[in-house]
């Protein structure tokens, strides 16, 4: 094992906060070492890299944190010859570069009121929430659209920040999609400034070849979008900051139940003026499952949040026992809708009662109709952790669960597909998923068989220091990258 000590050590934070704390709370060394099976065994059809981002402060939060806040971490597991090795990186954006500069965070996080005029921009773009693989590339991406953080492969050292060529003139949001034809990127960026939201087209090159402005009503939370061969699914949710408060330069948020949510189809190569817009029931949603076209419908499924605000004295059901982050209220279950684009309808309604998140398909599938979803379980709490996996048979409603030993914590868990040339079906292939010890720090990297993941984990290994929980995973096959020189 090999340890690299960081000149920086992450600290209480000046204002306590429960996501710095327990299976959250940052380390400060980066390591790489070679990681040994405690139970079960690496199937042979398994080669690839694992690599999750996540939040990780590198110095004392400046007031209020919020989970999204921290500087984004790397944590990569890299399966191959019956063998895994694990490292961990930070992202080294130009915000945690000039922290480091001057010994100490500078800004402060999205609880604190923003400047919203900085020429840095409000917050510190901190590259940790999302990571995705486009060609033989990887961006760690931000939450709240900032710079794509080109990320080498494998050894998860940060390249600098992408312009595409000097094709890219905006931001970039997390969670664009990859279409598996074609090979493009589909990405929107979003801006409190107008305009407020606009949608592109990343050719396999790597260079921006589509580009348009989408009009809406005010700046809106964007989180993800959904594709198919003919549309890209843009939202116009309920859920947006106060205008009065914004004009003040205040962010707060506000869930207006007597406005109904939209959901935009785009046209891949269209305007911004070619989105057709469906009226829905308002709703927030953070991540979709997929999308497809059925004749003249486009069907999508997501996670939805019918009372996202903490406090709402219209919530149906009391805030106890629900996780929150800051003032959202985390109660999300899954949803389909139905845009009928020949009657310009829409229609919709649950698939389950049960709360889960980050869900995850065989990315194979993204875009056209798929049966499988894989998706962590939402814990009862006051924060946000998962505390097992369940699988959704989208076709049948049916679904198999698997929930981790007491004390263990979870997150994303992406589908590695089979290396075997004889097993090409959309569940031939693992689940791969970094759980951790809320008490003890203990955290272990765990494979599943994607068909039976009700049997448990088919291999279980332990990684050499505690990987605090976070956020987005992403699989990279093994000849997506070749090992550096040296």
């Amino acid at each position: 094992m090999t340890t690299t000590d960081a000149t920086h050590r992450a600290r209480p934070a000046a204002e306590p906060s429960p996501y710095l704390e327990g299976p959250y709370r940052p380390v400060a060394d980066e390591v790489t070492a070679d990681l040994t099976v405690t139970r079960g065994a690496l199937p042979d059809d398994l080669e690839g890299l694992f690599v999750r981002n996540g939040a990780n402060p590198a110095f004392t939060p400046p007031g209020r944190y919020h989970w999204f806040d921290g500087d984004g971490m790397l944590h990569g597991v890299r399966f191959g010859g019956g063998m895994a090795t694990y490292r961990n990186r930070w992202v080294r954006t130009a915000g945690l570069e000039a922290d480091l500069e001057a010994g100490e965070a500078r800004k402060t996080g999205i609880l604190e009121r923003p400047d919203l005029f900085a020429p840095d921009g409000p917050y510190k773009d901190t590259g940790n929430t999302d990571v995705v693989r486009h060609g033989r590339s990887l961006y760690a991406l931000w939450w709240l659209s900032g710079s794509a953080h080109e990320i080498s492969l494998p050894d998860l050292e940060t390249v600098g920040v992408s312009d595409f060529g000097g094709t890219l003139t905006t931001s970039i949001n997390a969670h664009p999609k990859v279409d598996p034809t074609t090979g493009e990127l589909l990405f929107t960026s979003y801006s409190m400034l107008p305009p407020h939201l606009t949608y592109g087209v990343i050719s396999p090159e790597g260079r921006v070849v589509h580009h348009e402005p989408v009009e809406l009503p005010g700046p809106r939370l964007q989180h993800d979008l959904a594709i198919t061969p003919s549309w890209s699914v843009l939202f116009d949710m309920s859920l947006s900051w106060d205008p009065e408060q914004l004009a003040k330069g205040r962010t707060h948020l506000r869930f207006f139940r007597d406005v109904p949510s939209r959901i935009g189809l785009a046209p891949r190569w269209g305007s911004g003026a070619d989105v057709r817009w469906f009226e829905v029931e308002p709703f927030f949603m953070y991540h979709v499952v997929n999308a497809w076209e059925e004749g003249d419908e486009v069907v999508l499924v997501g996670y939805r949040m019918t009372d996202p605000l903490v406090g709402d004295p219209e919530n149906e059901r009391p805030d106890e026992g629900v996780p929150h982050l800051a003032h959202l209220r985390l109660e999300p279950v899954l949803w389909q809708w139905r845009c009928d684009v020949a009657r310009g309808t829409a229609t919709e309604g649950p698939l389950s009662d049960a709360m889960a998140e980050f869900p995850r398909i065989n990315d194979g599938w993204l875009g056209t109709r798929n049966r499988w979803s894989y998706s962590p379980t939402v814990a009862p709490g006051e924060t946000l952790a998962f505390d097992g996996l369940v699988r959704h048979d989208l076709e049948t409603g049916a679904t198999a669960t698997h929930g981790y030993a007491t004390g263990w914590l979870g997150g994303e868990a992406t589908f590695a597909p089979s290396t075997d040339p004889g097993r090409t079906a959309e569940d031939d292939g693992y689940l791969v998923t970094l759980v951790t010890h809320a008490e003890t720090g203990r955290s272990e990297v765990q494979v599943f068989d994607a068909r039976r993941l009700e049997d448990g984990e088919v291999a279980a290994l332990e990684v050499p220091q505690r990987v605090p929980l976070g956020y987005h995973a992403e699989w990279v096959p093994a000849g997506a990258y070749a090992d550096p020189p040296g």
